[in-house]
């Protein structure tokens, strides 16, 4: 009898930290977030990257904890080429939702085009044992792995002209 609020006290504990770690996000609460994520979505399609990062950030201002965001985010990024910014908001939405199989494959992608193939390939390991071979994330970033790093782009500041002194 003298274990007993003991136990009723362990067995709620376990109860809520059981349900809390089931609990995952489906879509955002507010709808204001989900229609600035389409209209995102819609302008990133068309090319207009810049307005569709502007959406999305708006996006998350309004609701910072929707990992949806973050991939979307990061998706910009990658189309804009900036593959490390979309690495940083991939591996946001991965502490939000740790088997999100879109931010596990676009931080692959993203490692892929900044040229880390070989942590690529440990995320492409991890989506295998997810969700198997024939997903479309696996497939997304097998030939994201198989077109390699992004051609580098040279600064101007890197390139020093030669100075060359010509007589009249």
């Amino acid at each position: 009898m003298r274990y007993y609020p003991a136990a009723i006290a362990l067995s709620l504990l376990v109860a809520v930290t059981a349900s809390v770690g089931q609990a995952r996000e489906t879509a955002p609460a507010d709808p204001r977030v989900s229609a600035l994520l389409a209209s995102g979505q819609s302008r990133l399609s068309a090319g207009d990257t810049e307005g569709a990062i502007g959406l999305f950030e708006s996006a998350l201002a309004l609701d910072p904890g929707h990992a949806g965001t973050y991939i979307a985010l990061g998706d910009a990024e990658r189309s804009a080429g900036m593959p490390g910014k979309a690495i940083h908001y991939f591996r946001e939405a991965l502490s939000r939702d740790p088997n999100n199989l879109a931010a596990i494959s676009g931080e692959g992608e993203a490692l892929a085009d900044k040229g880390a193939i070989d942590r690529a390939k440990g995320n492409l390991a991890r989506l295998e044992g997810l969700c198997g071979k024939s997903c479309g994330e696996v497939q997304a970033l097998t030939s994201a792995i198989a077109r390699g790093p992004l051609p580098r782009v040279v600064a101007a500041d890197t390139v020093k002209p030669e100075p060359k002194v010509e007589s009249n």
